[in-house]
């Protein structure tokens, strides 16, 4: 047997072979001992989460500067003037229809001749006051077959008196006075003498009347009811 001979030359390279399968994960190595590097790049923006609740409101901030004046606006249409409708009415006149009536009671005059306003009763024979003012009565009472004294009353308070001497013959008996009366006051006609009612009434002869009127009403009272009505 020969010496052996020397080593033939390598040969060419082979074809890239098929990937092998995943080999195991190895263990985590001891951190070097290097310095930390530059943070990298942020990277892309993750999606959206859930709204989170409401949080607590917060103090509220200072005033903002009052802002310059507006512009005039247009003008407006023009209203509907009541002025009318302001100014208070009250009126009456009244007779009776049967003669003697009753003493130191309201004489109830139950024709109405005109009750302007509604405020004076024949159920009653008292006016009530509706409107603060200066108030003007007056009263022509036919007189018959006996004397008469009669009364004007205001809250129960005889404002004038009137006394008529029968002669025999029909006679006239009359009063008038002004008087300025709150808003409910009460106003009526009374005899404040017993057997001294010769108040007489005849549709065909004589009537026996009473009435009244608002002269002007409380200024103040007035302007009030005007604020009020605007």
């Amino acid at each position: 047997m020969g010496i052996p001979g020397r080593d033939g030359r390598d040969g060419r390279k082979g074809e890239k072979g098929e990937k092998g399968d995943t080999g195991l994960k190895g263990r985590v190595g001891t951190p070097g001992a290097g310095a930390r590097g530059d943070p990298g790049p942020p990277g892309k923006q993750g999606p959206m989460g859930e709204r989170g609740d409401v949080g607590r409101p917060g103090q509220p901030g200072q005033g903002g500067q009052k802002g310059d004046k507006g512009k005039r606006g247009r003008r407006g249409t023009g209203g509907v003037c009541k002025c009318g409708s302001l100014l208070p009415k009250s009126a009456f006149s009244v007779a009776i229809t049967s003669s003697y009536p009753t003493e130191k009671i309201p004489i109830k005059f139950d024709r109405i001749l005109l009750d302007e306003g509604g405020h004076y009763s024949p159920e009653t024979g008292k006016f009530i006051c509706a409107y603060p003012g200066i108030y003007y009565f007056s009263y022509d009472i036919s007189v018959a077959n006996k004397h008469l004294a009669i009364a004007l009353v205001h809250n129960g308070q005889y404002r004038i008196k009137t006394f008529d001497t029968n002669t025999g013959h029909h006679d006239v008996a009359s009063g008038s006075t002004a008087i300025f009366l709150n808003p409910e006051d009460e106003v009526w006609l009374e005899i404040f003498y017993v057997n001294q009612n010769g108040l007489f009434t005849d549709p065909g002869q004589a009537d026996s009347l009473f009435s009244g009127f608002l002269l002007y009403a409380d200024t103040n009272y007035f302007d009030t009811l005007a604020e009020d009505y605007v």
